[in-house]
């Protein structure tokens, strides 16, 4: 967990850093203001193959609490959706690194007074390459989609996300100010979000 907070923490003095800085483009397909990205490690090698980790994710599985907390900011989950098609998911040049992707799974988070929300996702790739692939892919010309639901006035310029391959696996956090031209602390709810893909540490022990 320590490590978890610490990535995510690397995340937030990253935000200055041009290396992670994209601005929105105002459309539909828009991307984080600042964006982290870490490839798969050793430490998942046990399902580093869809073969070694055969079984489906599920929305219970990897949603199963009503809401996520860090520090003293709590996201409620709205909805999950699961889905077969990958590239439903995502836009641009992210949709040529999704062979062998099986399914996405996808829930949507908002706090109670709206003025954050935000996404994750876990996309089911054949192996740890294809996880790095699309974790690299999204560094590039192309980006998850705003989940249904999201608000219309989503600030993705002032959003921030991050992306993990974890073995075959790969997952993505999203969060942003509710409401363009507001501002807001999005460290909590980045770590709250990003939390959410502890779930998939369970599967190294099966």
């Amino acid at each position: 967990m320590r490590k978890w907070i610490a990535g995510v923490a690397v995340l937030v003095v990253a935000a200055g850093a041009a290396a992670f800085l994209w601005l929105g483009d105002g459309t539909a397909d828009v991307r984080p203001a600042v964006f982290r990205a870490e490839s798969s490690t050793a430490h998942y090698a046990p399902i580093a193959t869809r073969a070694l980790d055969p079984e489906p994710l599920t929305a219970a599985e990897m949603f199963p609490g009503a809401s996520v907390t860090a520090g003293e900011v709590t996201l409620e989950r709205k909805d999950t959706e699961s889905l077969d098609d990958c590239a439903e998911a995502v836009w641009g040049a992210a949709a040529d690194a999704l062979a062998g992707c099986t399914q996405v799974l996808r829930a949507r988070y908002a706090t109670a007074d709206g003025k954050v929300t935000g996404q994750f996702l876990i996309f089911n790739l054949a192996d740890s390459a294809a996880a790095d692939r699309l974790v690299a892919a999204f560094k590039g010309d192309g980006f998850v989609r705003p989940a249904p639901g999201t608000p219309e006035g989503f600030d993705a310029p002032r959003s921030w996300a991050q992306a993990r391959a974890l073995g075959h696996y790969v997952t993505v956090s999203w969060v942003g100010p509710a409401v363009s031209g507001t501002k807001a602390d999005l460290t909590y709810p980045q770590v709250a979000v990003d939390g959410v893909g502890l779930v998939i540490q369970r599967r190294l022990l099966r």
